[in-house]
């Protein structure tokens, strides 16, 4: 009898130990990079092969395509214009369809820098709610200081921590939805910066009425993937505004709140405005579903 109780506290340990290194190990690596992943600016532009994907001028790159385009545009309208005459349909006056291929490919062909400003108009009304946020609570709000908040809380570098007690279990579904921030957020990161690489074709659309649907299209998805590190900053202010004590079972209840908070943030915002889902469980669903 003894034996089977030991080797059961034995067993206990062994996957307790595990769990406590396994958390460990994800705030000590993971989490640091959560930061840099949500709150982006027009750094995430100074890529050099990005770049040149992109276009550095008119002649290469993606913008070489947009400006063939504008070509086929341009040779569309010549041919329906002419067409119009002998039908007698109605179709743009020159002069209007001129003056919209000026502006809109002085848009295009300027697109980078308009992403650039806009990325960085963006960053600053994140920088500006995390800043007030840090003025009045007195510490920054980021991941980093959430990870380190909620180990105060709960903490897994001592040896009585359990994944068997209470607090054992609210920290693995923490540390689960803090995973799923990280793809969620890396998956932001690269769509963020394929709708970039989309915008010289997004402003060459609003030439022709039957097209303007896809500017539509791709700003409302571009706006609501930059607008939620914003919301996760709210979001973050309102949770470290809440006073977290180790023994009080509310705070622990909050931070469960407020991680599944910041998972959905995304939906909320698409519900707001529309846009992507940057979901990967739910994609991870939807491709299953697919597949089947």
């Amino acid at each position: 009898m003894e034996q089977t109780v030991s080797l059961t506290d034995t067993i206990i340990q062994t996957i307790n130990s595990i769990f406590q290194t396994l958390f460990s190990s994800i705030d000590n690596s993971v989490y640091q990079i959560l930061d840099e992943l949500t709150f982006i600016n027009s750094s995430i532009l100074n890529d050099s092969f990005f770049e040149r994907i992109f276009g550095t001028s008119s002649s290469n790159g993606l913008l070489l395509i947009a400006n063939s385009l504008l070509v086929g545009f341009s040779i569309y309208y010549a041919i329906r214009l002419l067409y119009s005459y002998y039908m007698n349909l109605q179709v743009e006056r020159p002069y209007q369809f001129i003056f919209k291929l000026l502006i809109f490919g002085i848009l295009m062909n300027g697109s980078y820098f308009f992403c650039t400003q806009f990325l960085e108009f963006n960053s600053l009304i994140c920088d500006g709610i995390r800043g007030i946020g840090s003025s009045i609570l007195g510490h920054e709000l980021s991941f980093s200081e959430l990870v380190n908040e909620l180990n105060s809380v709960i903490s897994v570098g001592e040896t009585q921590f359990s994944i068997f007690s209470f607090d054992g279990i609210i920290k693995s579904f923490i540390s689960v939805g803090l995973l799923n921030l990280v793809f969620s957020y890396s998956l932001r990161y690269i769509m963020v910066k394929i709708f970039i690489l989309l915008a010289p074709f997004a402003f060459l659309s609003l030439i022709n009425e039957s097209t303007s649907w896809l500017f539509k299209t791709w700003f409302r998805s571009l706006l609501s993937l930059l607008l939620q590190q914003s919301f996760v900053s709210i979001i973050l202010l309102i949770m470290f505004s809440f006073d977290f004590q180790d023994e009080n079972i509310f705070s622990k209840l909050i931070y469960i709140g407020g991680i599944y908070a910041l998972i959905r943030a995304n939906s909320y915002i698409r519900s707001l405005i529309g846009g992507i889902s940057t979901d990967v469980s739910s994609n991870l669903n939807l491709g299953s579903k697919l597949a089947k």
